[in-house]
Order: structure tokens, then sequence, then C-alpha cells
């Protein structure tokens, strides 16, 4: 792990910054070549080698974020949850999984996995002695996420990532929800941490990208593989990304503060069952988030008391914009089972305590008063 004595807002900023010597512009230089000379440049540039200009050094500021050693920059957020994986198994090994994760990686378990002969457990408690049962003699990862979409649940990240280490394990994180100005599981000891770089670190709903951070040997190790997948991002939209990492700290610490006073309005509502928020004391891991977390983050769900209005509901939302996506400086709302756990059976969705009548809400930075206020009028209309 890393030491940045630095502030977060400082890094975003200035931390694998390109310098423009010839100019002297305050932004970092955009170099769009796909071809590199041979002979004069060292280390053979080409981008599916993750290893032009732009690319190594918006690698360096999302490494000083998350105190890693190295990182990669991959097309979207489902690949790099793809490299990091197949990066170190083969057939017959075994993985074992939290379950509460993103849809999209419970997808890519239940349909790639049985491709390739390996096998998996999915570990519905968040206690660490059910996760030591199901490590076998062929297990190789340990993958969760935490805060979990999208029922916001939290996981020991030193608990994981010491039984990873006494079982030769390699401990993978999903830190999306969180971002790294909200958490950095490698303090904890967390080996590999993945960003869906579409949400937070693009930050307006713009961007499809995905992120690793690790030490040098595993990042190398990574990196061997996904040459050879071809998932790498183009150089314009790792400009993009580096250019929105820049406001992150300030974006993500404005949508930690209304997400909590949303979390608390919805939670006092006549209208609400349910609300899924990590900074309610009420919540059963709110001590565990305070003691890993730095803020409780932009993301929160919950239920109506009458679930079959939830889509009404959303309807009647103004500010609030219905749409499949989050992390964005807007505020949107979306029903799981209607997109990020659509291609999960409802039977298990259901398993996984993810009923159709959830909503899961990305808080933006818009006033709060307005988010309030367009809620209100929303549940007076139900």
């Amino acid at each position: 792990m890393k030491k940045n004595i630095k502030g977060f807002t400082t890094r975003c900023i200035h931390d694998g910054e390109l310098i423009d010597y010839k100019y002297k512009g305050a932004v970092s230089p955009l170099y769009i070549s796909t071809a590199y000379d041979y002979l004069e440049v060292e280390d053979h540039k080409y981008p599916r080698y993750f290893n032009t200009p732009n690319q190594l050094a918006l690698s360096k500021k999302i490494s000083s974020l998350e105190n890693c050693e190295k990182s990669l920059i991959f097309g979207s957020g489902i690949a790099a949850i793809f490299a990091s994986m197949f990066s170190f198994l083969k057939s017959g090994d075994h993985v074992v999984f939290q379950s509460s994760l993103y849809g999209g990686t419970i997808n890519l378990i239940l349909k790639e996995f049985k491709k390739f002969n390996i096998e998996h457990s999915l570990v519905e408690s968040l206690e660490i002695d059910d996760y030591k049962k199901e490590i076998k003699s062929n297990t190789k990862l340990i993958y969760i996420e935490t805060p979990s979409n999208p029922l916001l649940q939290i996981i020991d990240l030193e608990l994981v990532a010491d039984l990873a280490k006494k079982n030769d394990l390699i401990s993978i994180i999903d830190n999306t929800f969180a971002s790294p100005i909200n958490q950095n599981p490698a303090n904890y000891g967390i080996d590999i941490i993945i960003h869906s770089a579409t949400k937070y670190l693009g930050g307006h709903s713009d961007i499809l990208a995905g992120t690793i951070s690790s030490s040098k040997i595993l990042i190398d190790k990574i990196l061997e593989s996904s040459i050879n997948y071809g998932g790498n991002l183009s150089e314009h939209t790792v400009w993009l990304l580096e250019r929105s990492i820049k406001t992150l700290s300030l974006r993500v610490k404005a949508q930690n503060t209304n997400a909590l006073k949303i979390a608390e309005f919805l939670n006092g509502n006549e209208n609400i069952k349910s609300v899924y928020y990590p900074g309610l004391k009420s919540h059963p891991q709110h001590e565990l988030a305070k003691k890993q977390m730095y803020g409780f983050g932009g993301m929160l769900s919950f239920l109506l008391k009458d679930e079959k209005k939830s889509d009404t509901f959303t309807r009647y939302l103004k500010i609030i914009k219905p749409a499949m996506s989050l992390g964005g400086v807007e505020s949107t709302i979306t029903s799981p089972s209607l997109t990020s756990h659509s291609k999960i059976s409802k039977e298990k969705r259901e398993k996984f305590g993810i009923s159709d009548g959830l909503l899961r809400f990305s808080v933006g930075i818009e006033d709060y008063d307005d988010l309030e206020n367009d809620l209100t009028k929303a549940f007076q209309k139900i």
C-alpha cells in the first residue's frame, strides 16, 4: 500500500496529470495516436497494451486515490471485473462470492463460469465464518462488494483480507458504490480494487469505463491477460475521465451530504416501509461503515409501503430522473429488478432480498430542498 500525504481533492486534480511542456497549458494534452515509433519510443506504445501517454497518466491518478502501486483502465466496469478474475483462474478453480453483488457480476458468474468449468459459491451472509466454510482446496479468489448494489450491505474489509491471506487467496472488491473518496480497501489489506468508472469516477453520465488497482505484481499479471482480452479504453475517453476525476472529491462529498439528509427524510416518511443506507443508525452495519468508510456515499435504496406503486411514484418525480446508471451529478432512480438485476431470475432476486418494488436512488448534487420537494410532491400523488 502506498502512503500519500496530500489530500484527496489535491490528488484528484494534480496527481497523474500530463505536463504540456510545449504550450504550458493548465490541462493534460491529449495524445490520440494509435501508432508510435517502435525504434525511438521505449516500451512499444500501443493502446491495447494500456501504455499510451494518457492511459499511463490517468492510471497514476487512480492509483494515488486508491493508495495502490499500479492501475489499469478498461472500456467498461464489467471488462475490469472479468479481467480481475480471469487473469488468475483456470478450469477447475473455485471462487467465493458475496451474494449481494451488482447484477451484471452475478450474470457473468452464472453464465460464463460454467463454460470454463470454474466453480463458485455465493455466500448470502456477511459473517466471515460463512466465507471460511466455503473455502476449498481449489479456491483461488474471494470477491466482495461493499456497500453492495442495491441493498447497501457492508462487509468487514479487514476480516475478508485476513481470511484471504491466511488461505493464500486473492481478495477482490468492487468499490464502485463507495468511490475512492469514501473508502480505500487497500488500507485494510484487500488485494484488488475495481471501479465501474462509468459511475462516480466519470460522474456525468457520459463515460463508459472501468478500472483495476492493485500491487505492481498483481497488475502486471492482469496486464498479461488483458492485452489478449482487448478491453482497453480509448484515448479520448481516457482524457475525459481524467478531467472528470478532477472534481470527484467535491462531487462525492456533496452527494454524501445530500444522501444522508434524503435517507433521514425517507426514514421518517409515512409512505416508506424500509430505507437502506449505511449512514442511518438503524442500518445493521452502521458502526462497521463508520469504521471503514470516510463518508457513507450517495447511494440508497428504499421500499414503499405499497410496493406496487413504485413505478407510478417514479413517474411523478420531476427533478429526479428514472435512469439505469448511477453516480452522476444528477439524481437518478431505478428499479433494480427492471435494470441492474433484470438478467437474474425473479426467484434468485427474491432470494438475494431484491423485491420487484425496491427502488435504488443515486443522489446527485442538486440543492437538497429541491430534491426533498420533488419527493414530497410525488408522495402526495400516490
